[in-house]
């Protein structure tokens, strides 16, 4: 086992739809983007602490054919315009544009790690020290195996079984405001 890398930073690793914005059920356009609440005030926090911020998102609207990668592109890019607006930025964007009953499995769909070994190795990340936060158990899962803070923020969308299971493995914020409360306590 090898000593963890000094250098290395920490991150939070944010899912999307149903996090930072609302989940308007596959969002193809820049129109339905709306901030959750303390969304902005929660990552600019972030930011203001060195805290790296990447967002981690499944977008199986794409492989379904209900938009293209020009459709997320532009949804992403009104993210970080209203964020911006807010004094708030997002570091790196990772999505996997798969669904395994149209395109077969891939290892980036979360809860797969795909896209978070890719941010860590891309921008030196200490995998250890984040936190991993979305509104479903699938985001908050990899924190298992990375060691971090795996923290569960429920949005309508959010199954039952979910919360029930973060309550028992995971930690359970009622905004990501104050998912972000836990993560600089740490």
């Amino acid at each position: 086992m090898t000593a963890p890398d000094a250098t290395a930073r920490r991150a939070a690793f944010l899912d999307r739809d149903g996090t930072i914005i609302d989940d308007a059920n596959y969002i193809s356009r820049p129109q339905q983007v709306v901030l959750r609440p303390t969304a902005a005030h929660a990552i600019a926090r972030l930011n203001e602490a060195g805290v790296f911020v990447v967002v981690v998102t499944n977008q199986s609207g794409i492989a379904r054919g209900m938009f293209g990668e020009a459709e997320y592109q532009a949804v992403a890019a009104r993210v970080a315009e209203l964020l911006a607006e807010r004094g708030a930025r997002i570091d790196a964007t990772y999505f996997c544009p798969h669904h395994p009953d149209v395109t077969g499995p891939c290892d980036c769909r979360k809860p797969a790690r795909g896209m978070y070994e890719q941010a860590i190795r891309e921008h030196g990340l200490d995998a250890a020290r984040s936190a991993y936060i979305g509104d479903r158990i699938r985001d908050v899962e990899p924190a298992k195996h990375f060691g971090g803070l795996g923290i569960l923020v429920p949005s309508p969308q959010t199954p039952f079984g979910d919360m029930d299971r973060a309550r028992e493995e995971f930690a359970v914020s009622t905004t990501l405001d104050a998912a972000v409360d836990r993560l600089l306590a740490r």
